[in-house]
């Protein structure tokens, strides 16, 4: 059974509990926590900086997605605000 001292980056959830102030100093150092029920990854813990990053590349990815689904109209967005403008 993986210790909390292992570097597998895998700890049972009893164990995290039991130890989560050594986890959180292992991830303030940048190492990435997953934490498993009965072997079931349940959570990850992960340093602010890299949750933040992962979240900005989805947000491009999703942005790049509907771009790639999406076709220029005939109107650019100042036409578009100038023909809102006028009414």
């Amino acid at each position: 059974m993986p210790s909390h001292r292992d570097k597998t980056g895998r700890v049972g959830a009893f164990e995290a509990k039991t130890h989560l102030s050594e986890l959180l100093e292992r991830v303030r150092r940048g190492e990435r926590i997953t934490i498993t029920k009965r072997g079931v990854p349940m959570a990850v813990l992960v340093p602010p900086e890299q949750d933040a990053q992962r979240r900005i590349r989805e947000a491009i990815g999703a942005l790049d997605e509907l771009r790639s689904r999406t076709r220029p109209g005939p109107d650019s967005i100042l036409d578009l605000r100038d023909a809102g403008r006028r009414r």
